[in-house]
């Protein structure tokens, strides 16, 4: 038992240079052995006797060569100290075993022998013992005191070329096996409707990161026989949105160091990554064929065909590079997924509208089949109408754009746009700019928009004369209502003969039933004194014990319960199960507490 305060002694014992060879078991077996006393271990100590171990242990494995002494010393040494030891050639592969009894390999532990060219071989032959996702570290962390080195450091040597081969291929191979056999993961089918509707992310951050350290090579790497099919879908998917990344960091196209700093010169577009030549070598993985039979076809074909329109938008110089092969798999995709034909939306599908303006921008984007067409405008028109509200005026309005005008927050197209409800203007006027769509398909959707989608589209779409023509005649409603619920102040109702009813209007409305509206009405009505408990009763519970004016429903409920004993323990037992969940209005609520059913629900 070695005493604990003579650890430094050790310890500088370890370090000197004239210290006997004799020694060294010694030594090394002081510095190594727990920290005991008489009365047991001694964490305390035991944590001095680490860091003395730690500062001598260069020197001792420098003076080490007995293999059982060594693997003695790795196994007190964490990874940055191993790491480091590697890097300065104090650690070599031929510590590797003796290391990997206690540990796993670590990516930092390869690149620091890979720093050698005698041991090159030996870490490449650890990459398989890593997970995929830490494979590109290897290359990535190369340089890990790239921050932190000083002007007078050494630089870092360059990377080799084979454990940069090998690395690149490491990453690339599992989207390469995966293209072989595209099979949904274990247990997919069990999975939730939400989580089904997977976005078909080819390929993980690690193939891209190394694909995008050496473009020199991507025309030869695209015609790889094993690797070629993986390199053309991550060229498709990533090499635009990285040249426009790059270019957004180095100042929207001027050199590092030359940005405008004024921001007033126009952005220069950056060159394509991709040249056409390069372009024309990734059309075989284009449209997907290796997904082209995954079951579930109803989400998978339209999942593909989404992806097929996101590579389009990076690249949109495919749409006339591969217009063919693209109006080819538009088609093949809609008959096989069925996808033109409407379900009916379930109550709590919180996508469905989502779904369908997406199906009908992508083959916006790369069909030519009129009835296809055809039929996405057919489910546009379909679609419940948007809810346009128009707040009550307040004392100070925050505005995020500066209007031109004071009443210009207040035009139907702003409104619209406030809750993104004018998608499906937007999307109709992309259908409408396909020539191939035809024109009585559009105007028939035309013929059912909101006020406020037929307005947006006067003030925002730039299309084909044909279509805003067409728009632009849609009759008017014969009372000139632009279909904006608007919203009025206390001061404004005083001026109406029966102000109740107005609030009962808003109640009436179709903006309560769009999710993003019916806070909106309910937090005016509530705030109104012109309410009435008739009023708030139509309201849900949730909205007016929680969210809105607290003070109002206490008054409420303390004339409702009064002295009854009964009523409070109610409304406590109703409050603590869920209330919310339950979705019933106030006016149930209260019911609920004379044990009267609450069966309807809130709207």
């Amino acid at each position: 038992m070695v005493n604990a305060r003579t650890y430094p002694l050790w310890r500088d014992l370890a370090m000197r240079e004239d210290l006997p060879k004799e020694a060294l078991k010694t030594v090394i077996g002081a510095l190594c052995a727990p920290t005991t006393t008489p009365y047991g271990f001694d964490a305390q100590a035991d944590r001095w006797r680490e860091e003395d171990l730690k500062a001598a242990l260069p020197a001792l494995l420098a003076r080490t060569s007995a293999k059982r002494l060594r693997g003695q010393l790795l196994v007190h040494a964490d990874e940055k100290t191993l790491a480091a030891l590697a890097a300065d050639g104090t650690v070599t592969a031929a510590d590797v075993p003796a290391i990997l009894r206690h540990r796993r390999a670590w990516a930092g532990l390869i690149s620091a022998l890979a720093r050698h060219p005698g041991q090159v071989e030996a870490a490449i032959a650890l990459l398989p013992r890593l997970f995929d996702h830490e494979v590109e570290q290897v290359v990535r962390d190369w340089d890990p005191d790239r921050y932190t080195r000083t002007k007078d450091a050494a630089p870092t040597p360059p990377v080799p070329p084979e454990l940069f081969d090998a690395v690149l291929e490491a990453c690339l191979t599992p989207l390469a096996a995966y293209l072989l056999h595209p099979e949904p993961e274990e247990g997919w089918e069990a999975a939730s409707a939400f989580s089904k509707d997977w976005s078909l992310e080819l390929g993980g951050h690690s193939g891209w990161a190394m694909l995008a350290r050496c473009p020199d090579r991507w025309a030869e790497l695209a015609a790889h026989p094993v690797l070629g099919a993986a390199v053309q879908h991550l060229l498709l998917d990533q090499a635009e949105i990285h040249a426009a990344e790059e270019a957004r960091t180095h100042g929207a196209g001027y050199p590092p160091g030359e940005e405008d700093p004024t921001g007033t010169l126009p952005a220069a577009q950056p060159a394509p990554a991709l040249s056409e030549d390069l372009l024309l070598a990734c059309l075989p993985a284009l449209c997907l064929p290796e997904l082209a039979e995954l079951p579930n076809p109803q989400v998978t074909a339209r999942r593909t065909l989404h992806h097929i329109a996101r590579r389009v938008d990076n690249n949109p110089r495919l749409a006339d590079l591969a217009a063919e092969q693209l109006h080819a798999a538009a088609d093949a995709a809609v008959v096989r997924g069925r996808l033109l034909r409407l379900s009916e939306k379930q109550a709590n599908d919180y996508e469905f509208d989502g779904r369908v303006r997406r199906l009908a921008e992508d083959l916006a984007l790369l069909s030519a089949n009129p009835d296809h067409l055809a039929g996405a405008c057919a489910q546009l028109a379909a679609l419940d109408p948007p809810a346009v509200v128009s707040p009550a005026p307040i004392r100070t309005q925050i505005r995020v754009v500066d209007d031109s005008l004071p009443a210009d927050h207040d035009r139907p197209a702003r409104l619209l746009e406030r809750h993104s409800e004018h998608r499906r203007a937007e999307t109709l006027a992309a259908l409408a700019a396909n020539p191939h769509t035809p024109h009585a398909a559009v105007t028939d959707v035309l013929g059912v928009l909101h006020p406020a989608e037929l307005a947006w589209i006067a003030e925002k779409i730039d299309g084909p004369d044909w279509f805003l023509k067409a728009a632009a005649a849609v009759p008017a409603p014969e009372d000139e209502d632009d279909g904006v619920l608007r919203l009025l102040s206390d001061d404004e109702l005083a001026l109406h003969p029966d102000p109740a009813a107005v609030l009962q209007s808003w109640l009436d409305s179709p903006a309560i039933d769009e999710n993003l509206s019916r806070s909106e009405v309910y937090r005016a009505l509530v705030k109104s004194r012109h309410h009435t408990l008739e009023h708030l009763r139509q309201i849900p519970a949730d909205e007016v014990l929680t969210r809105h004016e607290p003070e109002i429903t206490l008054e409420i409920l303390l004339e409702h319960c009064g002295r009854s004993t009964d009523r409070w323990a109610a409304l406590a037992a109703a409050m603590t199960f869920e209330y919310d969940e339950a979705k019933i209005t106030f006016g149930e609520l209260l019911d609920s507490l004379d044990g009267k059913p609450t069966e309807a629900q809130a709207s």
